[in-house]
């Protein structure tokens, strides 16, 4: 059965497989050891070389728009001290990203599918729905 656009954006928010919906992104007991593969169907989770690049700069942008901004605003108008803004932004902008990693990397592969999801094998015609792991 053909997986859908709202399958693709929940299991993206769940951090699961977008084609079979496993939760097998990251390996198990390990903080941000992404599976190459999805244990389940074999779908190719690291799809070409520089694939990741996409979710360190969604990583980057959220961080960007969500910490560092609202820290440098509240600075400018004074709310902040000097000192203050620039512990708060150095935290954010190390602490933030690690812990938002595993997010940012499902979401990308969320979008990834979301615009193009002909390309999971599920979606591919004549195929299984778990379907082989090249995509």
């Amino acid at each position: 059965m053909p997986v859908t656009r709202g399958q693709i954006v929940v299991r993206g928010l769940t951090h699961c497989c977008p084609n079979c919906g496993a939760k097998t992104l990251f390996q198990p007991g390990r903080l941000i050891a992404l599976n190459r593969e999805c244990p389940a169907c074999g779908l190719n989770i690291e799809r070409d070389e520089g694939f990741f690049l996409g979710s360190m700069s969604l990583n980057y942008g959220i961080t960007l728009v969500f910490i560092l901004s609202p820290v440098a605003l509240l600075w400018y108008y004074d709310e902040l001290s000097d000192r203050t803004a620039a512990v708060l932004a150095i935290a954010g902008a190390v602490v933030f990203p690690a812990l938002f990693y595993r997010s940012s990397r499902s979401w990308w592969l969320m979008s990834y599918y979301f615009f193009l999801p002909q390309h999971l094998p599920a979606n591919r015609a004549g195929t299984s729905a778990g379907g082989g792991g090249t995509s």
